[in-house]
């Protein structure tokens, strides 16, 4: 076995071309985010549409038509992933409990920092810009010590509890990028094995259980509640923030007593379907809401706005927008039935552990 110092030594199963096409790929992702991140700081309002109003909105297509694209070029798992690449990760492995706690978390996080949108994020662009180089401090000092993916990538980044809810049905399973071999980091791997839903198993861990009931049960109504609250636009006072949390919290109890309460009562063969429908509804009404938002037409007009077409586009067309979407969810989640797949394709082992 080699020595936990070791950086990768397989060679990648990507042919010369594909290869050059993914680094080339993740460079552009790479200077796109550097350069949103500098936009944020200088050009604040440029920073913002380009990152809350364009970027954010397009994130979840992503995730339930092709997450493993994203999870191939986000400059985060790059930045994660670097100390490998350059040869000073110390390569610790994570035990099975730390890891379950890190799934706990990261579902924690997800539902901390999403409210504090409302608070200053969404507004003010070094603000936004503060928390992704924390998150990317966070990100590298993680791969400094830590095996690979298993910190950041499938463990405490809150992106991926969302990647995993919604990626059950993945269009295509592209190679793994950044993995030229497989060095066995999480177990099981959430790239390489197919999307199975955590409720469904026995065999699943307590804490895995628990962060995947919050998630499942509280997207839909945390998702509802959050987009009727408005921006604050000057300095939050204790009332802003109670709003901005109270009211996406105590919806997501709702909906998850709900789902727990149809668990309850369904057969476990009947689970898989019940998540699906959940993660459908949690798609589907961010895509209800963020969509007449970014035309003008949102509960709150200046919240999220990308450009304000309310003078030349008929409401009736964001209404067939959102149906559409509605529809398509519903179809691809529900009542789609592909075969298991997997987000990206595992090269090949470079020990076994």
């Amino acid at each position: 076995m080699p020595k936990n110092n070791s950086t990768f030594q397989a060679t990648s199963t990507l042919s010369g071309t594909t290869q050059l096409l993914w680094l080339t790929l993740q460079g552009l992702f790479f200077v796109l985010g550097l350069g949103i991140f500098a936009a944020l700081i200088l050009a604040p309002n440029l920073g913002i549409k380009a990152f809350w109003n364009v970027l954010i909105p397009l994130a979840p297509l992503l995730f339930v038509l092709v997450v493993g694209l994203w999870r191939n070029v986000c400059p985060l798992a790059g930045i994660a992933l670097l100390p490998h690449r350059l040869g000073f990760s110390q390569r610790k492995r994570i035990p099975l409990k730390w890891q379950d706690r890190l799934n706990l978390a990261n579902v924690c996080l997800l539902f901390l920092i999403v409210p504090a949108r409302h608070l200053s994020l969404n507004v003010d662009g070094l603000a936004t810009a503060l928390i992704l180089a924390l998150l990317a401090c966070i990100a590298f000092v993680g791969g400094i010590f830590f095996d690979a993916k298993s910190l950041w990538c499938s463990g405490l980044c809150p992106i991926h509890p969302v990647e995993k809810l919604y990626g059950q049905k993945v269009l295509f399973s592209p190679p793994n990028a950044h993995c030229g071999a497989c060095h066995n980091c999480v177990i099981p791997c959430p790239d390489s094995t197919p999307i199975a839903d955590l409720n469904c198993s026995p065999k699943t861990r307590k804490l895995q259980q628990l962060a995947a009931n919050l998630l499942t049960g509280c997207l839909p109504g945390f998702i509802w509640g959050w987009f009727q609250v408005p921006d604050c636009r000057n300095s939050a006072g204790w009332m802003e923030c109670v709003l901005a949390y109270a009211l996406p919290w105590g919806i997501m109890c709702i909906t998850l007593l709900l789902f727990l309460g149809l668990r309850r009562v369904l057969p476990r063969s009947r689970w898989g379907t019940l998540v699906n429908v959940f993660a459908a509804a949690a798609v589907s009404c961010y895509y209800w809401f963020r969509i007449p938002a970014l035309v003008g037409y949102g509960v709150y007009p200046q919240d999220g706005l990308l450009i304000d077409l309310r003078h030349s586009l008929p409401y009736w067309m964001v209404v067939a927008a959102q149906l559409s979407a509605l529809a398509f969810f519903s179809w691809w989640l529900v009542l789609r039935n592909p075969s298991p797949g997997v987000w990206a394709l595992r090269p090949p082992f470079l020990v076994k552990r």
